[in-house]
């Protein structure tokens, strides 16, 4: 097994940087704007980017919440180990907002579609955008695309992506991995 780091630390700065500019380009104002990280690595991502637009670009009134989308998966009978459900945070109705998913890694689109089902039991947003730091292009296996991406990664099935992040492995990095 080999790895090649796509992603350094400084790189992956930039890119949330990059992100952080196109959300407030688009949304300005974030009252009417909701971002939901999807449990549970995009949670990561969802938090840094809530953070530097507060603390850096000064926007307030941010609403982040947390969606698992565990039991909503197509495969979850699929596998023979247990699941285990990570915690949906969403304190706040979505009718009629905008909501931005936030997610590390596209691939294959199930994730983004067991999204799309989960957060109709929070109301019926105006509009779903979809934000990733990582695009595996050719990789889909549903008509799903990203509004905002940090990095397209061409990777053949049978390698991985894998993002780091300081608060969870001690780094932010975002390496690709061979079998």
């Amino acid at each position: 097994m080999s790895q090649k780091v796509l992603l350094t630390s400084k790189e992956v700065n930039i890119i949330l940087h990059r992100l952080a500019c196109q959300l407030i380009e688009k949304h300005l104002d974030f009252s009417e704007t909701i971002l939901i990280g999807i449990q549970p690595r995009g949670a990561f991502l969802a938090e840094r980017l809530k953070d530097m637009l507060e603390k850096e670009y000064k926007v307030t009134d941010i609403s982040l919440g947390y969606l698992d989308i565990t039991f909503f998966r197509d495969d979850f009978r699929r596998t023979g180990k247990p699941l285990e459900a990570n915690k949906t945070d969403i304190n706040f109705l979505v009718e009629e907002k905008k909501v931005i998913f936030i997610d590390d890694v596209l691939f294959t689109g199930r994730s983004i579609r067991s999204a799309l089902t989960a957060i109709q039991s929070f109301g019926r947003p105006s509009v779903i955008e979809l934000l990733v730091l990582i695009d595996r292009r050719f990789s889909r296996d549903l008509p799903i695309q990203p509004d905002y991406r940090g990095r397209q990664v061409d990777a053949i099935n049978n390698e991985k992506v894998k993002v780091c992040w300081t608060e969870n492995e001690g780094e932010d990095a975002v390496y690709l991995i061979r079998n």
